[in-house]
């Protein structure tokens, strides 16, 4: 009997140190939330590490993670560091059942990984990023150090003597410790959060408070054939909510255009500018319509969407500069643009001054940028991938060349130049549908921005191509709708999708992955006819 009690109580004690290491670890993360509300919402731990850790991914892994979860890519990592720091804490506060001081000095090492991760962040401000984790790992090695020594020291009672092993550690003392810890952790956490709320109240204001002019140079209407009305195609005109997010950012900057600022300098620049948000509402402005695509975008996937775009020329403001195109004789062929969370893009300049409609915009849809598509302002060049054009929250352009630097994805084996490539979707039937044998009107989107779209074809597993009816043309640099009335016979088919772009270049069959410049291939859909 005596054995089984010891066991049971050596149970209980281990189990009740593995809650230690928990409560310990999320008092680290609720004080250093609290601390970061003093310092700056983006030097809190979890979003330090997990920045981090986004910025080592290789890019394949990166890749899987955008093609698995789409845009809960960075709820999944979240979640994952999360679920990551509890086993680490629960493992912690076993070995600290056995080695107080490791224990604690474990919670201690972590807190200067959180650190040191939020000091090397790209849009880090200085050592002082690292104090929200620093002083939030002190608070859990402390917290740890107590309640393991309420689980370590026998509780004595007056006249009596009790041996440790028979459960005579202090029970009372570690229910309080503990009881207290989580209910003191989860104010200092809720604290934090509310003023890390509050710190983007200005930002929010800022938005609201924005009212965009009328432009100097409007888009034209978009032509009424434009949108197709079949059922199962996307509106011509991807709604702000609908439109998608493809990022590295796990905290939505939130900026005050009231205090945001953007600079202009570098090789061949002969005179640096400094523009407010006003400065560029000021200006001329051009609205166009304009379909963005990220090199994510698997052949057939979602990651493109169309808008209204509203903001200032770009090539014109460098012309203020005094840039010059590298055709021109000018000194720099790459655009640098950094966004306020440390996210580099590079550009040619040559594209960007070659009289397309690049611009930095303001507005999309008819309102200021969403927070999560760039307010308060935001590049973007039609023709090219997001990833070397199209900067979210930009505050500032540096005039250099590809020989001298490597922006962010340069740097992880993505292609220095991507103009986008030509590609078509289908978009009805869906795969694996089933349709009724008879019409079937098989429908979706190409695509081939500023080139524009001159034909799709259609082919019906092994036969012969045949011409699918275009919408019509919006500009070279939107996508173009199409469809094809198929006589359905039953049985299972094989649809395949190919486009011919405005330079009557036909999309290749060959298939590619998206890593290094964007997906190729013909996409395909597989129905059952009934």
């Amino acid at each position: 009997m005596t054995t089984v009690r010891i066991t049971r109580t050596a149970l209980t004690r281990g189990t009740l140190a593995a809650l230690s290491g928990l409560l310990a670890g999320f008092a680290a993360l609720t004080v250093a939330e609290l601390v970061s509300a003093a310092v700056r919402p983006e030097a809190s731990p979890v979003t330090a590490v997990g920045g981090a850790a986004i910025d080592r991914t290789p890019a394949a892994v990166k890749d899987f993670a955008i093609r698995n979860f789409g845009e809960n890519d960075k709820l999944v990592l979240q979640l994952g560091i999360v679920v990551t720091l509890a086993l680490f804490a629960l493992a912690v506060g076993v070995l600290a059942l056995r080695y107080r001081r490791t224990g604690s000095a474990a919670v201690l090492a972590f807190g200067v990984v959180g650190a040191a991760s939020a000091v090397s962040r790209p849009d880090s401000t200085g050592v002082v990023d690292g104090l929200p984790s620093l002083v939030g790992a002190v608070a859990g090695a402390a917290l740890l150090y107590v309640l393991i020594g309420r689980l370590t020291r026998p509780r004595r009672i007056p006249g009596e003597e009790q041996a440790e092993d028979e459960g005579g550690w202090d029970r009372r003392g570690f229910l309080i410790a503990a009881t207290a810890a989580a209910a003191a952790s989860t104010v200092a956490g809720a604290v934090g959060r509310t003023l890390n709320g509050r710190s983007s109240q200005n930002a929010v204001a800022s938005r609201e408070g924005a009212r965009l002019p009328a432009p100097a140079s409007p888009a034209e209407p978009i032509p009424a054939g434009a949108q197709l009305r079949v059922p199962g195609l996307p509106p011509f005109t991807t709604p702000n909510n609908k439109f998608y997010r493809v990022d590295t950012a796990l905290v939505v900057p939130k900026v005050d255009a009231n205090t945001w600022r953007l600079r202009i300098h570098g090789k061949g620049v002969r005179r640096d500018l400094e523009l407010t948000y006003q400065d560029l509402l000021d200006r001329p402005l051009i609205e166009r319509e304009i379909t963005l695509c990220c090199v994510s975008n698997e052949v057939g996937g979602p990651y493109i969407g169309h808008a209204k775009w509203i903001g200032v020329r770009l090539s014109d403001l460098l012309k203020e500069a005094g840039v010059k195109p590298p055709s021109r004789g000018g000194r720099a062929d790459q655009i640098i643009a950094r966004s306020v969370d440390g996210m580099t893009l590079g550009t040619p300049v040559e594209d960007v001054m070659d009289g397309r409609d690049a611009m930095l915009a303001v507005g999309m849809n008819g309102e200021p940028l969403p927070f999560v598509h760039g307010f308060p302002v935001r590049m973007l060049v039609p023709g090219l991938y997001g990833y070397v054009s199209a900067c979210k929250w930009i505050e500032d352009i540096e005039l250099t060349t590809f020989d001298d630097y490597d922006a962010y994805w340069v740097k992880r084996k993505w292609a220095r130049k991507a103009p986008i490539k030509t590609q078509s979707r289908i978009d009805t039937p869906k795969p694996f549908g089933r349709p009724e044998a008879g019409t079937v009107m098989v429908a979706g989107v190409a695509w081939a921005q500023h080139r524009g779209i001159e034909k799709v074809e259609i082919r019906v597993d092994d036969g012969p191509w045949r011409p699918a009816q275009l919408a019509e043309q919006d500009t070279v640099d939107t996508w173009r709708q199409w469809s094809y009335p198929w006589k359905a016979t039953p049985g299972g088919h094989t649809l395949t999708v190919r486009a011919t772009d405005g330079t009557g270049e036909v999309q290749t069959e060959k298939r590619t992955k998206t890593v290094p410049d964007g997906a190729s291939g013909w996409h395909s859909v597989v129905v059952s006819v009934d």
